[in-house]
């Protein structure tokens, strides 16, 4: 075979090398999707009626988030979810039920069956009794959604007591002493927690607008 044609064959056998793509032994990041509960939709409906709902849903991601530290992906999102519906028309805003969660069961991972010493109950530790008296079972306490609504039957009547002040009525949500004082400082943790994840979350928003070119 003629020189110059093998340096042909040679050039195109190259070329050929060149053009054939690399395959990457990388295993590709697989991310997780959490399909749409009814919570989610109720969230929607509402947020369609009311635009001034805007800021509350910021804060149930900004839940969602420092939920996920101490629970799954999923029950996480639930969870926040429940903060957001179960405060609605009430004095409360979701990061209120959230930080009461945290500071009652995030070191259990906010489990439905999660039990007290004392025998409080759920996800917001209600009594038996307590629960009773908003009109509710103990078995109830252990559905995440009608505990959050005795949670905040509870809270509703320590703001009250408490003459309105929201923090004194956390702190009367736990009792009285030492131990009360011990859990407000579990929820002002919980609070800066969340705070510190709504902060990053709007800074994001922020970083996108300025991507896009918006005000």
């Amino acid at each position: 075979m003629p020189k110059k044609l093998l340096c042909i064959i040679s050039l195109l056998l190259a070329a050929g090398c060149e053009l054939t793509p690399v395959r990457s032994s990388e295993p590709q990041a697989v991310t997780t999707v959490i399909p749409e509960s009814r919570l989610d939709r109720d969230i929607w409906s509402h947020l369609r009626k009311n635009s001034a709902l805007d800021g509350r849903k910021l804060q149930q991601k900004a839940i969602e988030t420092a939920f996920a530290r101490y629970t799954t992906p999923e029950r996480a999102r639930h969870l926040a979810a429940i903060c957001f519906t179960k405060t609605l028309d009430t004095p409360f805003t979701p990061f209120d039920l959230a930080e009461i969660a945290l500071a009652e069961t995030g070191g259990h991972h906010l489990k439905a069956l999660a039990t007290s010493s004392k025998g409080a109950l759920g996800v917001w530790q209600l009594m038996p009794e307590r629960a009773r008296s908003h009109g509710y079972t103990a078995q109830d306490m252990k559905n995440d959604e009608k505990c959050a609504e005795a949670a905040v039957r509870e809270l509703f009547l320590k703001l009250q007591t408490a003459s309105g002040n929201l923090d004194q009525a956390k702190k009367l949500y736990c009792g009285r002493g030492a131990e009360a004082n011990a859990y407000m400082k579990k929820v002002r943790r919980a609070r800066r927690m969340i705070l510190a994840g709504m902060a990053a979350q709007n800074e994001r928003i922020a970083m996108g607008y300025q991507d896009t070119g918006a005000p």
